[in-house]
């Protein structure tokens, strides 16, 4: 049985782990299908990240874990790649993601957070990177949580402690904290992210992530005025009308 749910509601694509009983803790099956399904969300211009049950998700399932005991350097080397690949995937997915969060987000929970473009958390959830309290470390998930949480990594990935979505916040790690009102915030935040042209909005992330210099940056600005959609857009705004890929009902 699929320990992941994908489902299509029009232009967003939801992702839902689908591992209640266990928290929706990553073992190689789930780490394989994230992977897979955030390698090509195809049209989607949003993607939900959600997790069923109590839990976003509470880290690496313990029998997993158990199993990593007998591995091999070798074979734990090519276990942590996959479990790169799958942040990488989502990190680098060409749709925006936003990560729908609550109950527990821990170890890779949180580091599933970090690879999030946009994270709207519920009140009580409980995050932490806990690898220090088993004697391994973040090391993995380390590439996309420091860009998100810089120097306060060297308070929570040494300590170990967990902490709630005012700390979460602070640092950097969560968006957004929704009071009650979970379900309603994501889908305020998915209907801005509609407003944008889709492609402007694939290229505005890719702009996040590679950051690049003067000459890089002059192109990519030209290439987005001088595209159909960047044309459309400017005209649009001019002539005090809704642009082509915005519906009727968008606000």
């Amino acid at each position: 049985m699929s320990a992941l749910r994908l489902e299509r509601d029009g232009p967003v694509l939801r992702v839902t782990l689908a591992r209640p009983e266990r928290r929706n803790a990553f073992d190689a099956a789930l780490i394989a299908e994230l992977t897979e399904a955030f390698a090509d969300v195809g049209d989607a211009r949003a993607v939900i990240l959600s997790g069923e049950g109590e839990a976003f998700c509470a880290g690496a399932d313990v029998e997993w874990q158990r199993a990593s005991i007998d591995l091999t350097y070798e074979e734990n080397v090519e276990d942590a790649l996959r479990l790169y690949a799958m942040c990488e995937a989502i990190d680098g997915c060409r749709a925006p993601v936003v990560a729908r969060v609550h109950g527990y987000a821990l170890g890779g929970g949180s580091g599933l957070v970090a690879c999030s473009d946009i994270v709207i958390a519920d009140t009580d959830t409980v995050f932490g990177f806990t690898e220090v309290r088993l004697g391994i470390v973040p090391a993995v998930i380390s590439p996309f949580v420091l860009p998100r949480i810089g120097a306060q990594a060297r308070r929570y990935f040494l300590t170990g402690e967990r902490f709630g979505t005012e700390v979460a916040l602070r640092i950097g790690l969560v968006s957004e904290v929704a009071d009650g009102n979970l379900d309603e915030r994501v889908a305020a935040v998915v209907e801005q992210l509609l407003a944008g042209g889709p492609e402007a909005v694939r290229a505005a992330k890719e702009l996040v992530r590679d950051r690049p210099g003067g000459q890089a940056a002059a192109e990519i600005a030209a290439a987005r005025r001088t595209s159909a959609e960047g044309q459309d857009g400017l005209r649009a705004f001019l002539e005090k009308r809704k642009p082509g890929w915005r519906s009727e009902s968008s606000s």
